[in-house]
């Protein structure tokens, strides 16, 4: 499944404002997380809202980290790869916080990293299983999930543990939210 590209389409208007094909073919915004061989393909941010809708930018071209930008919102598919417990191991405990590229994760009432992929952002994320299984980890319980379901994510510290032996593809939306009371 890491091999299979993504076919992204994106519409907007030309100069006339007819609606048009924009881009459409494979998404070229690859990004392979060291350690832990996570493929992460971004397919679209945007940096404020009310969005941004003109030009014909291609608004994925950016380094971004794993959380959205102020007021903005991203759109990426993640694969994760089967895990052993022996290759978790090998991690330190705040492996993803480090991969982290803002620190909104860490401080205040929230609770340390308890697993090596565990992380925050603040956001409310989408999150959509297109393919596979996976367990999701939170601060004490743990949510297996399988193609077809759903999850609303609201800035919990969370670790995805692929344990199922093949990859799990998931679709993933999130938004720039105000920290929780």
């Amino acid at each position: 499944m890491q091999n299979e590209e993504i076919r992204r389409v994106v519409t907007g208007h030309d100069k006339t404002g007819k609606a048009v094909v924009l881009f459409d073919g494979a998404n070229p915004h690859k990004n392979v997380r060291p350690g832990s061989g996570t493929v992460a393909r971004l397919l679209w941010v945007t940096d404020r809202s009310p969005a941004d809708m003109s030009g014909a930018a291609d608004r994925a071209a950016v380094k971004i980290g794993i959380a959205p930008p102020a007021s903005g919102s991203v759109f990426r598919v993640v694969e994760f790869p089967p895990t052993t417990d022996a290759e978790i191991a090998k991690l330190d405990t705040d492996y993803m916080q480090k991969q982290i590229a803002h620190d909104d994760h860490g401080a205040g009432k929230y609770r340390p990293p308890t697993h090596p992929f565990m992380h925050r952002t603040r956001s409310i994320d989408y999150a959509i299983v297109m393919s596979g299984e996976i367990d999701m980890k939170l601060d004490e319980d743990e949510i297996h999930l399988k193609a077809g379901d759903v999850l609303v994510q609201q800035g919990t510290n969370h670790a995805w543990i692929n344990r199922s032996g093949k990859p799990c593809r998931i679709a993933f939306i999130l938004i720039d939210a105000a920290e929780p009371l």
